[in-house]
C-alpha cells in the first residue's frame, strides 16, 4: 500500500547529501492508494528503510541516517542520499520544492474503517519511503527559496536580521521549514537575501554558453553526466534573447510508453530480503521436527522426540539486460535518451524478476481440486475457495493467509461480479462491499485479503492456476542492488550499458501458498 502523507522538508543539505522531514503524522487524514487513510498513534514504528523515488523501488536514492518519534505526532527522518547523478538531482529537486514530498510504503497489518470510508490504520511495518512530486496537503511545500540574482526587491524575517552562531553558517543549501503560505507570501518570499556572511544561493544559471562552439561542448559534456553543463544546456534552451540561433526544435519532455511497467506483485505480496553478499547458493535452516510433549502419567516415561531439522538450498538467479548505441547517438542526442534507457531496462528488469517469482510460488503451491458449477467462478464460489484456501495455508504454516494474487483475467471476472447488477467489489456503499476491486487500480481487497493483480500471470479467468492465496513469510524475494556496467568498443565507438542484478526465490513453507485448480 503506498501511502502518500502530509509532509515537510526542513532540511536538504547538499554538502551533508541528507534531506530531512517528516514522513508521516498520526492522527491526521491522508490520501493513500486505498483511499482516504488516518493512523493511529504508534501504529508505525521507525524503521531503516531505504528512500525511493517516486515509490520506485528499482530507483533506490539514499536510505535511513535516522528516524525518530515525534512525541505522539508524528514520525521524523533524515535520509543519506546516495553520490550518484540520480542522487544528486534528488536534492537539487528538493532544495528548489519540484520534489518535496515524503510518502511512505506500508504492509498493513490491522485496520478498521469509519463510516465515511476512510480507512484507520491500527498497526502496520514500514517497508519503505519515497521522494515524490506530489504531498497530500499542498500546503505542506517549502514557501520560501533564497534570493535571485537579479532580484531587487529585499525581504527580510526575523531570523534573516540575527547573527548567526557558530556551526549555523553551514545551511547554504539547507530548507528551512516555513508555515503554510499564501500564494502573495510565497511570490514575495522569492526575493530572501541570506542573513550575515552565508553564501549567496542564486536562482539563475550564470551561464558560459555564447557560441555555437560552447554549446557543442557542453551538450556532449552533459550526455556523459556532467550536471553543470547539463544546466548550462537548459538554461540555454530556455532562452530566445541572449542566444539567437541556438535554439534546438522543441521536443516534448513526456515519452509515450505502452510497453513497459514496474508491478512486481507476486514480490509485493511476500516477504522480502536482502541478498547474501557473496555466492550462488545460500542456505536457511528449516524445522522438520518438533520435540514431543504430551499427558505423562505418574511413574510412565517422559515422551523422547527430538527436535530435528534440514536446510533450504537457495538458488541465485542473474537478471541483466544491455543497450548498444553508436557514439554519434549518445554525443548528438538528448540527455533524456540515456534517462529513458536506464528506465525501460529498469522496468524490463522488474517484470523479469516478478515472473521468476511467481512461477516459483505457482509452482510450489498446494492445488487441491475445486468444483465450480460452470464455466466462470460465482461470487459464492469464489468466496468458498478463498475461505478453503485461508484453512488450507494455517493448517500448513500455523499463520494465517495475508493476500490473494489473481491474474489480469481474473481481476476482470471478480469486478463483473454483481447481485442484479450491482458490483459487489466496487460497491458505492462499503458496507455492502465483499471487498475492493477497480479497474483504475492493481491493488484492493477480496474477502479480507489483500488483492495483488499480477501481470506475469497469463491465465485467463477460472482456469487453474489464474489465483493464489498465500501466507507472505511462506515465501521470501532476496534480492541485490541493481548494478550498472558501462564499455566502449575501441574499433567503431561504440558504447554498451548493461544493467543487472541478483535475485533468489526462498521456498520456505511451499504449502503455504493455496492456488485455484479446477476440478
Amino acid at each position: 500500500m503506498k501511502l502518500t502523507t502530509p509532509m515537510q522538508i526542513t532540511a536538504a543539505d547538499s554538502e551533508s547529501r541528507t534531506i530531512t522531514g517528516r514522513i508521516v503524522a498520526f492522527n491526521e487524514a491522508a490520501n493513500a492508494s486505498t483511499g482516504r487513510v488516518v493512523f493511529a498513534k504508534g501504529s508505525i514504528a521507525p524503521k531503516d528503510v531505504f528512500l525511493n523515488l517516486e515509490h520506485d523501488r528499482t530507483r533506490r536514492i539514499g536510505k535511513t541516517l535516522s528516524m525518530t518519534m515525534n512525541g505522539d505526532k508524528s514520525i521524523d527522518a533524515t535520509f543519506k542520499i546516495a553520490n550518484t547523478t540520480a542522487g544528486t538531482d534528488a536534492l537539487v529537486e528538493a532544495m528548489d520544492g519540484l520534489r518535496d514530498g515524503f510518502s511512505v510504503e506500508l504492509a498493513v497489518n490491522d485496520y478498521e474503517m469509519a463510516k465515511d470510508g476512510t480507512m484507520k490504520v491500527l498497526s502496520g511495518d514500514l517497508t519503505g519511503v519515497a521522494l515524490t512530486s506530489e504531498p497530500a496537503i499542498r500546503s505542506a511545500r517549502v514557501s520560501s527559496v533564497a534570493a535571485t540574482e537579479d532580484s531587487e526587491t529585499e525581504t527580510k524575517s526575523e531570523a534573516d536580521q540575527t547573527t548567526p552562531t557558530e556551526g549555523e553558517n553551514k545551511v547554504a543549501d539547507t530548507i528551512v521549514e516555513t508555515p503554510a503560505a499564501s500564494a502573495e507570501t510565497v511570490e514575495a518570499s522569492l526575493s530572501i537575501k541570506p542573513a550575515g556572511n552565508m553564501p549567496m544561493v542564486y536562482a539563475n544559471v550564470r551561464n558560459p554558453i555564447k557560441t555555437t562552439a560552447d554549446y557543442l561542448y557542453h551538450s556532449i559534456q552533459a550526455t556523459r553526466g556532467d550536471h553543470d553543463s547539463r544546466e548550462y544546456i537548459t538554461a540555454t534552451n530556455n532562452s530566445t534573447t541572449d542566444n539567437p540561433g541556438l535554439i534546438p526544435t522543441r521536443q516534448l519532455s513526456e515519452v509515450v510508453n505502452g510497453l513497459a511497467d514496474n508491478v512486481r506483485a507476486s514480490i509485493d505480496s511476500i516477504s522480502t530480503g536482502t541478498l547474501p553478499d557473496a555466492g550462488l547458493t545460500f542456505e536457511i535452516p528449516k524445522i522438520t521436527q518438533l520435540p514431543s510433549v504430551a499427558v505423562t502419567p505418574e511413574n510412565d516415561a517422559t515422551p523422547n522426540v527430538n527436535l530435528e531439522s534440514e536446510f533450504i538450498q537457495v538458488d541465485v538467479k542473474k537478471f541483466s539486460g544491455s543497450q548498444v548505441m553508436s557514439v554519434e547517438l549518445q554525443d548528438r542526442s538528448s540527455p533524456a535518451f540515456v534517462t529513458e534507457i536506464l528506465s525501460n531496462l529498469n522496468s524490463q528488469y522488474a517484470r523479469a524478476t516478478n515472473a521468476y517469482n511467481s512461477g516459483i510460488i505457482v509452482a510450489g503451491a498446494t492445488n487441491t481440486a475445486f468444483t465450480i458449477a460452470g464455466a466462470t467462478i460465482t461470487a459464492s464460489e469464489l468466496l468458498d475457495w478463498v475461505s478453503k484456501g485461508a484453512v488450507s495455508v494455517y493448517a500448513n504454516t500455523f499463520q494465517f493467509a495475508d493476500a490473494i494474487v489473481v491474474s489480469p483475467g481474473m481481476w476482470g471476472t471478480i469486478m463483473a461480479m454483481n447481485v442484479d447488477g450491482r458490483p459487489i467489489y466496487n460497491a458505492l456503499q462499503p458496507q455492502n462491499a465483499a471487498g475492493n476491486a477497480q479497474p483504475r487500480s492493481l491493488r484492493g481487497s477480496i474477502n479480507g485479503l489483500d488483492l495483488f493483480v499480477d501481470t506475469a500471470s497469463t491465465a485467463a479467468s477460472s482456469v487453474d492456476g489464474c489465483m493464489y492465496v498465500i501466507n507472505r513469510n511462506s515465501y521470501t524475494w532476496y534480492e541485490s542492488a541493481t548494478l550498472q556496467l558501462r564499455t566502449n568498443l575501441i574499433d567503431n565507438g561504440q558504447i554498451g550499458v548493461m544493467l543487472y542484478g541478483y535475485g533468489a526465490t526462498a521456498k520456505k513453507i511451499g504449502a503455504g501458498a493455496y492456488k485455484f485448480n479446477k476440478a
